[in-house]
């Protein structure tokens, strides 16, 4: 069963605006270091940036919330499998959410160009 589904798209021009005006704050106030570490890895990293931005704002339409007091930029976890499969990791107050809405699993798909970055996110309950 779904709990809840939720999709982003940025405009990757207005997330590398935002980095290049704020620098480390910006990029440290949205991510987790890994998720950093790994976006400031590729030879062009404002589609990786962008691209989990979007997926945490995606995870936080899914939940209802959106990003604010319930859930914050640190409490989702944008995680790359060994596969190259995007995943998510919840930490703090994601869990807690996770918890009370009996969510099991997030499913979560990741596009960029050049220009965009989207996700959506699917919380599945076990039933």
């Amino acid at each position: 069963m779904i709990v809840g589904v939720g999709i982003d798209i940025v405009e990757v021009s207005r997330i590398e605006s935002s980095w290049q005006r704020f620098g480390e704050r910006f990029l440290r106030r949205i991510l987790l270091q890994p998720e950093v570490d790994y976006c400031l890895s590729h030879k062009s990293p404002g589609p990786h940036i962008a691209a989990r931005f979007a997926a945490k704002e995606a995870v936080s339409k899914a939940f209802g919330t959106g990003i604010g007091a319930h859930l914050g930029w640190h409490d989702i976890e944008v995680f790359r499998k060994e596969t190259g499969e995007p995943t998510i990791v919840l930490h703090e107050k994601g869990l807690l959410l996770m918890q009370e809405r009996g969510g099991h699993a997030i499913f979560l798909s990741l596009s960029h160009t050049a220009a965009h970055a989207a996700a959506v996110a699917v919380i599945d309950r076990r039933d």
